[in-house]
């Protein structure tokens, strides 16, 4: 047989039966690197959507009531702020989020009432205008050491201060006399 055949015999062969069954392997590759890529896309979304934290809370005004999770720390009428509904502009501050907190009506839990005072003007005519001073039952740690008796930093944490009357600065060390004065 001539060579010329030969070769065009084998590259027959090779195409019947070689390349349908790799191109048949590289379209299952492609299908199943395309769906493995499909799930790393979108399963850690799913995943992290799922456990997303809240956005840290603020100090907010909305109109009508202060919603879950805050408390109420002014009222006003705002018919220009609040076209629709109740014409009430609410200030409102995330439970926990200070320790001392001044609310119109009762604490919120987890505060305890340290005191309260009439003020109409800020917390309108519901609970006869009442606003109550509370403090959170668990302090955080932000407050200075009841330990310390009240100290701050700075200006206490400087170490022991001179007595008043004498300088803020120590009197310089003496120099020794130079070689030509004592000779």
């Amino acid at each position: 047989m001539h060579p010329a055949i030969i070769r065009s015999e084998v590259r027959r062969t090779i195409h019947r039966t070689i390349w349908p069954r790799a191109r048949r392997l590289v379209m299952r590759l492609g299908l199943a690197g395309s769906l493995i890529l499909v799930l790393l896309l979108t399963w850690p979304r799913a995943v992290f959507l799922a456990d997303a934290p809240e956005p840290p809370k603020s100090i907010r005004m909305t109109c009508g009531t202060c919603p879950s999770g805050y408390a109420l720390t002014g009222v006003t009428t705002a018919p220009e702020i609040c076209k629709e509904g109740d014409p009430t502009l609410v200030e409102c501050v995330p439970i926990g989020s200070m320790n001392l907190l001044a609310v119109c009506g009762s604490c919120p839990e987890g505060y305890v009432q340290i005191g309260s005072s009439a003020v109409p003007a800020r917390c309108g005519n519901a609970d006869g205008g009442r606003m109550s001073q509370c403090q959170l039952q668990k302090l955080e740690s932000g407050l200075p050491d009841p330990a310390q008796g009240g100290l701050f930093c700075p200006p206490n944490c400087a170490g022991p201060m001179p007595t008043p009357g004498q300088g803020t600065l120590p009197r310089p060390p003496k120099m020794p006399p130079s070689p030509e004065e004592q000779k």
